[in-house]
Parts: structure tokens; sequence; C-alpha cells
């Protein structure tokens, strides 16, 4: 007679503490998403000179504090927010991303919620049914995001020129200046760490020998790509507190930025 397993008396196994991870996860994508929902439609005090919040950035519209392109290019006829113009393009790119579905599935659908977990649905549909067969516009969001990498970018070096007495601008350091290239960096190795970024280079060849700068950049990126889902939540946070600390500076809480102006 064939032996069969006992029943089990517990529906998990597990003795370590397997739910911590996403129950964080879950209350970090919760806080940033209010607080992105709210000072993106404060249209206020997201502009420091010379700093700019990554939330506003590009500001292409008329109402804008700063612009980025030093004119408007979206008028005054729908004065909504600055930010809600640009809103859509990081946030398809991240809520699309790989790592980000992994953590929301575990985080809020509880499917899987973590390895050896049952699944807290009966069923499984996978990303075949609307909204989630949406996921499959990752590879397209990643050009918009590598635009926005540059145009950061272009607001750190902007970072670097306070403006003087006379009405110049000289070169300088501060605190905001090296919280928004830590935040571009961040971002950008997010964004080139991207499992579309790496079939992009060389995940869409079938062999390298006739390709060898396609297998260079393809194994850098893959060397990136193993540290993809701690840039993804290190990025997320870096966009937060460069824009915290750029609105209380506009707002007065932090009564001066520490800087170095030669």
């Amino acid at each position: 007679m064939a032996a069969t397993a006992a029943p089990l008396r517990q529906r998990v196994l597990r003795r370590d503490i397997w739910w911590l991870e996403p129950a964080a996860l879950a209350v970090l994508f919760a806080v940033f998403v209010v607080y992105s929902a709210v000072v993106g439609v404060a249209n206020e005090h997201y502009y420091y000179g010379p700093y700019l919040s990554p939330f506003y950035s590009p500001c292409i519209t008329a109402n804008c504090a700063h612009f980025t392109f030093g004119v408007p290019i979206i008028g005054e006829w729908w004065n909504l927010a600055p930010a809600i113009w640009i809103v859509a393009f990081p946030l398809a790119f991240r809520a699309t991303c790989y790592y980000y579905r992994k953590a929301y599935y575990r985080s809020y659908f509880w499917s899987p919620a973590a390895c050896s977990v049952p699944d807290a649905r009966a069923k499984y549909g996978g990303e075949t049914k609307f909204p989630f067969v949406m996921q499959n516009i990752h590879r397209y969001t990643w050009y918009p995001a590598v635009a926005l990498v540059f145009i950061l970018s272009y607001d750190v070096i902007l970072a670097f020129r306070f403006p003087t007495a006379s009405g110049g601008a000289a070169f300088g350091i501060g605190l905001g200046t090296l919280l928004m290239l830590a935040n571009v960096v961040l971002i950008g190795l997010y964004t080139f760490s991207c499992h579309a970024c790496r079939y992009l280079f060389g995940g869409r060849h079938d062999r390298f020998h006739t390709r060898p700068l396609a297998y260079r950049l393809w194994s850098l990126i893959s060397v990136l790509n193993g540290r993809h889902g701690q840039y993804a939540i290190l990025s997320l946070i870096s966009v937060g507190l460069t824009d915290l600390y750029i609105r209380l500076l506009s707002m007065g809480v932090i009564p001066f930025d520490p800087r170095i102006v030669f």
C-alpha cells in the first residue's frame, strides 16, 4: 500500500517573518502615493532657486514658477498643476515595471504573498485580462523614462548655478544640489537596469559572437539588473525626499540651504 502524506494542520509552514517585506512595501507605496498626489496638485512650493522638484520636472505650463526650457510649452487654456501634465510618464513606467508588479502583487493582492505561501485568491488569471493586460506597454514606457533622466540631469546642472546679488549666476554646491544629484543617479540606475533595457541592448539577439559591443552593453546592464529592485525602492524614496527638502525650503520651514558659492 502506497504511503500517503499526513494532513497539514497549518496553512503556512514557514516560521520566518515572511509577511514583513510585503507589509513594509505596502506602507511605503501607500505613503508615496498619498504624498505625491497631495504635492502634485498643490501647485506651490516646488521651486526654490535654483532647485526644481522632480515631481514638477519638466515644468512646461504657463503657470510654472520656473520654466524648464525657458518658455512655456502649454498655455493657460487649461490651468492645471504643472505636475499633472507629466506624471503619466514616470507613473506608467513604474507601475508596469517587473519589480513593482511583484511588489504590489505581493503587498496588496497577496498573489503570491511570498514564496511557499498560498495565494489569497482561489484562482489566478495572470495578466491576460484588463487592466493587467496593460502591463505589456512597459517596454514602450522605457523611452520617455530615459528622456526624463536627461531632463532631471539638466535640472541638476542648473542646481549648480546660484543667483548673485548683481543679477547673474555663480557656480556653487548646496545640499539641495547633492540631493538632486543623488536622486538623478538613482533614477538613472533604476531606468538603465530595467529588464526592457537589458532586452533592447542584448536580449533580442540569438548570438553575440558577431556583436561584441552589444554583448558588453548587455553584460553591464545585466550586472545592474541584479540590483534592479534595490534601485527601484531607493529611487522612489529619493524622489520624495528631494521634493520634501525643496518644499520645506520654499515654505520657510528649513531656514536656509547649506551651500558653497565660488
